[in-house]
């Protein structure tokens, strides 16, 4: 009977090492994701430039995860073009960063003035990597979240609902796709549970807010600046134009009294009466200094109109040159050769 006791009980300790090997094998294979990209990690090297990048989007470990599995890498136009080229170039958007074949692809912007586009965009393809990750329940849910915020700010938010018209093509899954990157690195004000969503992945999401607004003030402060000079260069013109036309009328008008007043004197019509010639040469000295001066101040506002439009010229030229420099398509400059 011991015999069989003991029989008995090293079958139930097979059939327990069984069970307990086949429920790791399904943790195992559940989770095999997470256990692919902690191996893809672990042999990933990354630049100088990717080590600081990643360290300035304040990832958690999970986060920082998805970010080296997905082998981050960065270049210029040249590389990043052939990197990227099976994605969809937007007419009114720059593409400054993919996620594709499972690897975040950046494009390298180093103008001071856009500093923070390579962070915010290494930030929303790290969300694009991630929503790969999620199962069909959890897009599906977070989905119907992205949307309803999406309805509510675009309801309110002109600028926003144009910021996303880029992706108006786009169909419902691959907008919320694009929803998800772009809530996550460029809106401060989220709902708790979007909020709690993105904590998955970010120890402090609105340092990557932070970054897109610091680059994107620079062209909103340009558009601002350069609203405010073309509504003063109208307003500057009409009142130039009417003030002009006023003092033309005038000039013509105090030519024709002068003249009348030569032809008076000349037909000795002031002979005998020298105070009478004295006040009418007078009043015409004077209407001849007002016209001096308003033709003087007319002049001053011309200058300044013309000042105002060429610091407007200079504003479009900056913001077209900031664009060309966001401009991943655009050829690289060619190196001058010399004739020899």
């Amino acid at each position: 009977m011991a015999k069989s006791v003991g029989k008995r009980i090293a079958q139930g300790v097979a059939v327990a090492l069984t069970l307990a090997i086949a429920a790791g094998g399904v943790i195992a294979y559940s989770n095999r994701g997470a256990i692919q990209d902690h191996f893809l990690a672990a042999g990933f090297e990354p630049s100088d430039r990717i080590a600081q990048i990643q360290e300035e989007i304040k990832l958690n470990p999970t986060g920082e995860r998805i970010f080296l599995a997905s082998q981050p890498t960065i270049g210029g136009r040249d590389v990043f073009n052939r990197w990227c080229a099976g994605v969809d170039h937007t007419e009114e958007g720059h593409v400054l960063g993919c996620y594709a074949d499972r690897r975040i692809r950046l494009f390298e912007v180093t103008d001071e003035r856009l500093t923070g586009v390579v962070e915010t965009t290494a930030a929303h393809e790290l969300l694009h990597a991630s929503w790969a990750r999620m199962s069909q329940d959890d897009r599906a849910t977070v989905s119907r979240q992205l949307i309803a915020e999406y309805d509510a700010l675009a309801a309110t938010d002109a600028e926003f609902k144009q910021r996303m018209s880029v992706y108006e093509s786009l169909s419902k899954p691959a907008f919320a796709n694009e929803l998800h990157s772009v809530f996550g690195t460029e809106v401060r004000e989220l709902s708790p549970e979007l909020e709690s969503h993105y904590a998955k992945w970010f120890t402090d999401r609105s340092v990557v807010v932070d970054w897109y607004d610091g680059y994107h003030g620079v062209f909103i402060e340009l558009t601002a600046e350069a609203e405010r000079l073309s509504t003063e260069l109208e307003a500057l013109r009409a009142d130039i134009e009417q003030r002009s036309a006023n003092y033309d009328i005038a000039v013509q008008q105090f030519n024709a009294d002068a003249a009348d007043f030569k032809l008076r004197n000349e037909q000795y019509e002031f002979s005998g009466n020298k105070p009478l010639f004295d006040s009418i040469r007078g009043q015409l000295l004077d209407r001849q200094e007002g016209l001096d001066a308003v033709r003087r101040e007319i002049q001053a506002d011309t200058d300044r109109f013309n000042d105002l439009r060429a610091q407007l010229v200079e504003l479009n030229d900056v913001s077209l040159e900031l664009n060309d420099v966001l401009d991943s398509t655009l050829a690289e400059p060619q190196e001058r050769v010399d004739a020899t």
